[in-house]
């Protein structure tokens, strides 16, 4: 089996493993975890008297890594999607910590999303819309992220790319503590763009695709010509070098679409091509169905089970089956106006950065009985969540404080 995407070597994985027979990644008191040579697929492998309490997610990690393709492999690393640190790393090393915490009832923040502008179809002089957090108090999220153990940082909603302090941000951030990720539309993408998010050392670059169809895509994005522009981002992208994924939302009006899109993601060569199920805004909001998720989870292991085209990556299946439900638990979300949430998708804040430490409101997420519970469906898509949101006032602003609907 060989890898080849553009701008790296070609090298098979026997090759790397021949060189990498066993290399210690992490060590603590009572658990050492180190990547050795199984054949003909990398393995993690657990020491000490901790390992009984890691086993569960070692054994899912083993899992991804034996059956599932990769999404790059390189001389020097393994990427086995583009949502996690690279393996070996220093962030890596931090991921298995957070996943002890976890397994030993702490849970940690693992990725913190932060929404960077309003814009999506224009870029705009720095500081000229007065509500988006300034680049101080965005560098202490980083700061306070990292403190408590995040090692995802991902730069998401709207275009990220048209705010132009976005690369000092990717740079700020301390990649042997966390990989940054950054969505985009492609909105004013150039080789230059591509060049400078390379040189400030962003992880992968998220690019949307929601149909094959330009009509369709451009329909979706409210906006003439976003399909061209999110293609030639791709490319442009990938001759930089940088860790390109293709993505797109699976909701009722695209989901016969997904082997399509999933074909151009091949053709164009991207790294990893990466579903999410699309949330609904509200209980009446169209979703999709278990025979729907039935049928990403089949689309997903046969992809990944052939040596030939991209990886695939589907929330089905990473939260549905292999860690649970993320929102809440291993995930929270800032807004561009600061209100902490605990993902993107849920109209609820938990306060505003503005005025209290992450930390601080981590702490309130986690100290609400629903975000206890491990739960394989996201909130929006549960019913048991969606009763919260029925509780929503009619014309309220949101988000709309967890506080006024749900009692600890």
């Amino acid at each position: 089996m060989t890898y080849e995407k553009k701008g790296t070597p070609e090298v098979s994985l026997r090759e790397v493993q021949a060189e990498e027979k066993k290399i210690e990644i992490f060590s603590m008191p009572g658990l050492s975890v180190s990547l050795r040579n199984a054949g003909d697929v990398l393995e993690l492998t657990a020491n000490g008297t901790l390992k009984v309490a890691f086993n569960p997610i070692l054994k899912k990690m083993n899992s991804r890594l034996k059956e599932e393709k990769l999404a790059l492999v390189e001389e020097d690393r393994v990427i086995a999607s583009a949502w996690l640190p690279p393996i070996p790393s220093p962030a890596f090393k931090r991921l298995i910590f957070a996943e002890i915490q976890i397994a030993l009832g702490k849970y940690i923040p693992e990725t913190v999303s932060i929404e960077l502008t309003h814009q999506s179809s224009l870029r705009y002089p720095p500081g000229t819309v007065a509500d988006e957090l300034d680049t101080g108090t965005i560098k202490r999220i980083i700061d306070e992220a990292l403190e408590s153990g995040t090692f995802i940082i991902t730069f998401t909603e709207n275009d990220p790319l048209l705010r132009e302090e976005v690369f000092e941000l990717i740079r700020y951030v301390d990649k042997k503590r966390a990989i940054v990720n950054c969505s985009t539309w492609g909105t004013d993408f150039s080789a230059e763009t591509a060049s400078r998010l390379k040189d400030a050392g962003l992880h992968s670059l998220m690019v949307g695709i929601y149909s094959t169809n330009p009509e369709k895509h451009d329909a979706a994005r409210n906006s003439s010509g976003a399909y061209e522009r999110a293609v030639s981002t791709i490319k442009l992208a990938l001759e930089a070098g940088l860790v390109v994924v293709m993505t797109t939302h699976a909701s009722p009006s695209n989901i016969q679409e997904l082997p399509a899109l999933y074909n151009l993601a091949w053709k164009l060569g991207v790294h990893e091509f990466s579903v999410w199920e699309a949330m609904p805004k509200t209980r009446d909001e169209p979703v999709i169905t278990d025979k729907d998720r039935k049928n990403i989870l089949e689309m997903y292991h046969r992809i990944n089970s052939s040596p030939e085209g991209p990886r695939m990556f589907a929330n089905t299946y990473f939260e549905g089956q292999m860690l649970g439900a993320m929102e809440g638990r291993r995930w929270m979300h800032i807004t561009t106006d600061g209100d902490t949430k605990a993902g993107p998708y849920p109209p609820f804040s938990f306060g505003n950065i503005k005025e209290e430490s992450l930390k601080e409101a981590w702490q309130k997420i986690r100290s609400y009985h629903y975000f206890q519970k491990q739960k394989n469906l996201a909130p929006m898509h549960d019913p048991e969540f969606l009763e919260f949101v029925d509780r929503i006032p009619a014309g309220a602003k949101l988000p709309y404080p967890f506080e006024k609907v749900c009692e600890k």
